[in-house]
């Protein structure tokens, strides 16, 4: 598996990549000890902003023994777990549904629902990774 990256040649915004993939690792790392926050999402944000700001941080995190693979499977087109998949549309949902509640603009209702039902298609449309 060999993936470009191009890091960010503008400091502020590579520090700021770099924050956010550590911030993301962090909330990776917590979701597999807690079954409500999803880590695959976090852990794809994590090495997207690696990739636009620290080779070494990418690498290290595609190929780390126990996160690479959370990473890999998708990013080699290998599919997300069911249980990713249930755990991120569930929690959307649950979280969208919460929003709307709050929320009682119509437009922003409906930007909320339809980002969710793209959202919830595309996690449902990607192949299922079997163990």
């Amino acid at each position: 598996m060999t993936r470009q990256v191009h890091e960010n040649r503008n400091p502020a915004v590579r520090y700021a990549l770099l924050t956010l993939g550590w911030l993301s690792v962090v909330l990776g790392v917590v979701g597999i000890f807690l079954p409500v926050l999803p880590t695959t999402p976090f852990l794809l944000l994590a090495a997207a902003c690696f990739a636009r700001s620290s080779e070494r941080f990418y690498r290290w995190l595609v190929d780390h023994p126990k996160l690479g693979p959370w990473i890999r499977d998708y990013l080699d087109g290998n599919g997300i777990p069911l249980r990713g998949k249930v755990y991120a549309i569930g929690l959307m949902w649950l979280s969208i549904s919460f929003s709307c509640y709050l929320v009682p603009m119509f437009w922003a209702r409906t930007f909320m629902l339809t980002s969710a039902v793209c959202v919830t298609i595309y996690i449902v449309r990607q192949k299922t990774l079997q163990r």
